[in-house]
């Protein structure tokens, strides 16, 4: 993942950048609906690692220690700001042409549905099923009780279910 002892402190986050940024900018825009946004929420997060570097490589798991800066940067915007979230429908990139239609489709419905959840769920069913993460792992990420995090869960999959009329996580949204 690019946090190996080899190279000085610059050279090892320069590597963690380039191997995680799709992936937090991806986590990013599930929290927060906004591809430009998705993008200055990552950067505001791994502006935050850059200044600790040493501590989070020497952490058991840098890519646990910035996606909980990550979910705080999130968190933060709307404390400081108040910023009203405005969510859109249809996720920003295109399909790509050797994606079938049926896949696409299923993975814009689950966004849009994504969206329709409040924030504290939306925020849960991305880390424990998009990041895959275990219940403890978003209790810490959240700072939060695992009891939290499996009732956000199970009332987020509920709404997703309703919306969907299936289960809510198709094979079509795995990580790519």
């Amino acid at each position: 993942m690019g946090t190996s002892d080899s190279g000085t402190p610059e050279e090892t986050f320069h590597a963690f950048v380039r191997s995680r940024w799709p992936a937090l900018v991806r986590t990013a825009y599930l929290l927060t609906g906004d591809r430009h946004l998705a993008e200055d929420v990552a950067q505001t997060a791994l502006a935050k690692a850059y200044r600790s570097w040493p501590r989070v490589q020497r952490s058991d798991n840098p890519d646990a220690y910035v996606r909980r800066i990550l979910v705080s940067c999130h968190k933060d915007r709307f404390r400081k700001r108040r910023v009203p979230e405005h969510l859109t429908d249809m996720p920003p990139d295109s399909v790509a042409a050797t994606d079938d239609m049926a896949r696409a489709d299923e993975r814009e419905m689950l966004a849009a549905a994504l969206a329709g959840l409040p924030k504290r769920q939306r925020t849960v069913v991305i880390l424990r099923y998009w990041e895959d993460l275990s219940e403890l792992e978003v209790a810490r990420t959240l700072g939060c009780s695992v009891g939290t995090v499996k009732s956000q869960a199970s009332k987020a999959l509920c709404k997703l279910r309703a919306v969907l009329g299936r289960s809510p996580v198709p094979a079509a949204f795995g990580p790519p």
